[in-house]
């Protein structure tokens, strides 16, 4: 069984404690009677005022994510998750959005909270809202009110879920615990980070499974592009607008050279930064190597780097001892799905004031009066302080969809209490729905060289062991 998920709790009050940048003083959304102009009042957001801004922010998203409508167009009068009621558990911005309304176009019932307590769109969620989905989530959740809006998405009157949708393993884990005679009659679990599928695997190989589930996280067009194109563009655009810094010239040490990795480093290279890379793994090490980075131990290079990022998905990678030797100035944030990665509860002790710079932005002041500043209290930074590029979210919304159709039509003991990954066929449709955006014309195999190759002509073109 895996543990309760890392902690979400806001700062605690030291008396030298000046305020974190996520804290919120409005009346919590939980204390409001809401209602949309229908009636509808099966849902919990910030500010429904603001419903047409977050629809308009849908409306965009929607031109840059031509997979997942595609999908929607081609499918919505088969109506393949007739009957499907879904929980879901992701990042609530504007790209969910469009998955969630197109999951309702194909015949699906759902209901939404949030996987992280700062990634959500409010104007987003408020727009669900008023169309009339039952979404439970708002930016500044605390933890109490993480699990409260998870629960009201399991636990509905009249209302019994049949599959779900996690990023973080959350819904699971609470249906898990709370309501296992109701997680029995789960279809199937779709997970699409790399904390939920360890979760998942742990679960597995424990015997305490009882339902399948689909690891597309690991499906290789997601890796590729959620994970490295993805967090390329986005670790940037994160820097930038919560610190204002010039990359030119930097030192940065990056933790782990995974995908994310990968595309962190290659954007932060390609603006004139010095990187540095920490490894446990010696073929990624030999990777990075080759591509040109010096493989070093974080203790090495902590005193004299102006920027630490990890990427791992561990815990514990930077300490309360490696931010005590860093330079003042030093900024600290974490691309990792989970917010264990930087021991920020370690910070949070009477001898260190935490000061409020701007939203998501904290300088944590030592004794001797040098600062570091730490992004979105070590959470995931490109979703709390930028955004993501909505083609990539199409990707990852795409395949999340097709997995989610898949586990649901399944005939029974077709999948068995384990995890799987996602067909290589499946990997080829989601990128053959993308195509068409740049004007793309696939060559087409002859029956002579299909023949001579072993392939069907319309695929798979890969074995399931082929690395991309």
């Amino acid at each position: 069984m895996f543990a309760m998920k890392h902690s979400r709790r806001r700062s605690s009050a030291w008396s030298s404690y000046t305020g974190s940048s996520s804290e919120d003083d409005d009346v919590s959304p939980r204390e409001k009677i809401q209602s949309n102009s229908k009636g509808f009042a099966d849902f919990c957001v910030r500010n429904l005022q603001q419903h047409a801004f977050g629809r308009r922010e849908i409306e965009i998203a929607e031109q840059e994510m031509p997979g997942i409508m595609a999908l929607r167009k081609r499918a919505s009068d088969d109506k393949p998750l007739k009957n499907a009621k879904i929980v879901g558990c992701t990042h609530v911005n504007a790209q969910t959005a469009v998955l969630i309304e197109t999951l309702a176009a194909l015949g699906a019932s759902v209901r939404w909270a949030a996987c992280n307590i700062y990634s959500t769109q409010n104007e987003v969620a408020a727009a669900l809202a008023e169309s009339g989905f039952s979404v439970f989530a708002w930016r500044g959740e605390t933890e109490e009110d993480f699990w409260w809006c998870i629960d009201k998405c399991v636990n509905a009157e009249n209302w019994q879920p049949n599959m779900i949708l996690d990023d973080g393993g959350d819904a699971t884990h609470l249906m898990l615990k709370k309501y296992p005679a109701m997680f029995k009659l789960i279809k199937g679990i779709v997970e699409e980070s790399v904390t939920g599928v360890h979760r998942l695997y742990q679960l597995s190989k424990s015997g305490k499974l009882t339902v399948p589930a689909m690891n597309v996280h690991d499906s290789v067009i997601k890796t590729k592009f959620d994970n490295f194109y993805s967090c390329k563009e986005s670790i940037i655009d994160s820097l930038k607008r919560s610190t204002d810094i010039m990359f030119s010239g930097k030192q940065v040490a990056l933790c782990g050279y995974g995908e994310v990795g990968k595309g962190c480093s290659q954007a932060l290279k390609a603006l004139g930064c010095i990187v540095y890379v920490t490894e446990i793994d010696p073929i990624c090490a030999l990777q990075a190597s080759t591509d040109g980075f010096r493989v070093v131990k974080l203790n090495e290079v902590i005193r004299n780097v102006d920027i630490v990022i990890t990427t791992t998905g561990n815990k514990s990678v930077v300490t309360r001892e490696h931010m005590e030797k860093m330079k003042n100035g030093c900024i600290v944030c974490n691309m990792g799905h989970s917010n264990t990665e930087i021991d920020v509860k370690d910070l949070r002790t009477p001898d260190l004031t935490w000061e409020k710079v701007r939203s998501q932005v904290d300088h944590i002041i030592f004794p001797d009066g040098k600062r570091i500043v730490l992004l979105a209290e070590g959470r995931l930074v490109n979703l709390s302080c930028s955004s993501v590029p909505s083609f990539c979210a199409s990707i990852t919304s795409a395949t999340q969809a097709l997995a989610l159709i898949e586990l649901y039509n399944a005939q029974p003991g077709r999948y068995k209490c384990d995890v799987y990954l996602l067909s290589r066929k499946m990997d080829e449709y989601v990128a053959i729905l993308h195509l068409p955006t740049f004007d793309a014309h696939l060559t087409e195999l002859s029956d002579e060289q299909a023949k001579y190759m072993g392939l069907s002509k319309t695929g798979p073109f890969k074995p399931n062991y082929y690395r991309y």
